[in-house]
């Protein structure tokens, strides 16, 4: 089966770009992870609301919450897809790396992938 992927592409042949259901559970995550509360008009709150913690002072309890907020927020929309075993939120100056440890429930399948936005 496949999937459309997001960003949304265009395939060389011109149809929607599919991608496998590794790439789609990837994508969604990401999409939980960097996509703020209230950005989503039909769902305001969707999202995870990391990239609003990051601007706090640097502190154990700024990365304890981002990486709360960034689990919680996995759980919650994607938990029937995946099971979260760990998040690592890191600050790099302007740059936010995350990364997730999980469980793709239909195949159980252990997968670590790592994402990065620039804040």
């Amino acid at each position: 089966m496949s999937y459309v992927g997001s960003p949304w592409a265009i395939a060389d042949d011109g149809r929607t770009a599919p991608v496998d259901r590794r790439r789609h559970v990837r994508d969604l995550i990401e999409l939980v992870l960097f996509t703020s509360p209230g950005e989503r008009v039909n769902r305001p709150s969707f999202g995870s609301g990391l990239l609003q913690a990051v601007f706090g002072p640097a502190s154990d309890q700024v990365a304890a919450t981002a990486q709360m907020l960034a689990q919680s927020s996995l759980q919650q929309w994607l938990g029937d897809l995946i099971e979260v075993e760990a998040v690592v939120v890191e600050a790099h100056d302007a740059r936010l790396e995350v990364t997730v440890q999980y469980v793709i429930r239909s195949e159980r399948e252990r997968r670590t992938d790592s994402f990065a936005r620039e804040v």
